[in-house]
């Protein structure tokens, strides 16, 4: 997707970058508040929220206990009622505790009552392994929340991107799940100073080529093209590079005409493969584009098992660039 190139674009960090659109949507709606594990005072886990507090004090930025259950519960109640949390999930993986508020209540809520009482939630924090802290504290469980109609799902992958839907993500008004990656918190990238919001469900093409399209979100686009630059400095063939940025809603038509466009296509995950986001994308392609391909879908997603805590191993267990390369000559011969 086309982008107008702002006359100034400072670099800043992937943290920095959610850290302004939080200040500035306080600043913009009276009703917007963080609330979270340590996000106060302590700065944050991961210090996106660092000197908010300070800068906004104890009613717009608020420590809670560590009890997904109870603090995503009142934040769903305080949505009901007109406010606009963006809550701070230590980990992803944390969120099973807290399914039925975010499930049953903040995604429902609308549908249940006719359309009468909104859910204008964000629940935000890492989704990721790789950072060798265990199989209960590395889930992506984007897969898990896109199934349920009613929530919507966003992965951004740069700062420009992560700044531009959390502020899109803040002012909507049904609950969207943010989901964010350790390893991209010191990440730098160009972000406009000026004012901008990415509207959710439109994914962007980072990278264009004729021979294939490798479809990606969240890290996984950056190691996508990583491997399009090694397809083309090492076996000349030019990978386009599409990044869904949203999981729910989903921008089928980016996917379609990418495919339509370049005949063949890799689909790249750090998801687990059963039941993954990918094997949604797959069967979209397969069935309305089945005739525009000259090679089988291919998937590739993390290793089928628990996060493997060794960090050389895990390394293994996620999607790297070689192995996507490899997926792609397959078909590209």
């Amino acid at each position: 997707m086309a982008k107008e190139t702002p006359l100034f674009m400072p670099e800043i960090t992937y943290r920095e970058a959610l850290r302004h659109a939080m200040a500035e949507e306080i600043e913009r709606d009276p009703n917007v508040v963080l609330l979270g594990e340590e996000v106060a005072e302590y700065d944050g886990a991961y210090k996106v929220t660092e000197g908010l507090w300070k800068r906004f004090g104890d009613k717009r930025v608020v420590d809670t206990p560590i009890s997904e259950a109870a603090f995503i519960g009142m934040g769903v109640g305080a949505s009901m009622l007109g406010i606009r949390p963006v809550m701070e999930l230590m980990f992803w993986s944390f969120s099973s505790v807290a399914w039925d508020q975010i499930v049953n209540n903040a995604g429902f809520v609308r549908y249940m009552s006719g359309g009468l009482i909104n859910c204008p939630i964000v629940i935000r924090g890492p989704a990721n392994g790789g950072t060798n802290v265990g199989a209960t504290h590395s889930h992506t469980p984007e897969n898990w929340l896109a199934n349920v109609p009613g929530i919507k799902v966003v992965c951004p992958a740069t700062p420009y991107d992560a700044k531009g839907l959390l502020k899109a993500a803040i002012r909507d008004n049904d609950p969207v799940m943010f989901m964010e990656n350790t390893l991209l918190y010191g990440d730098k990238g160009e972000v406009p100073d000026e004012e901008y919001v990415i509207p959710l469900g439109v994914a962007d093409l980072k990278r264009e080529g004729t021979d294939v399209s490798i479809i990606a979100h969240g890290r996984a686009v950056l190691t996508a093209l990583k491997a399009a630059e090694l397809l083309e400095a090492e076996h000349d063939i030019h990978a386009e590079v599409l990044d869904l940025r949203s999981i729910r809603p989903l921008d089928e038509e980016a996917i379609l005409r990418t495919v339509r466009k370049t005949h063949r296509a890799v689909l790249v995950e750090e998801n687990k493969p059963f039941c993954g986001v990918d094997a949604q994308i797959a069967s979209i392609i397969q069935e309305k584009c089945f005739d525009d391909l000259d090679a089988p879908v291919l998937r590739l997603s993390a290793i089928d098992a628990p996060a493997i805590y060794s960090p050389e191993l895990e390394r293994r267990q996620l999607p790297r660039p070689t192995d996507i390369v490899e997926k792609v000559l397959s078909i590209c011969k």
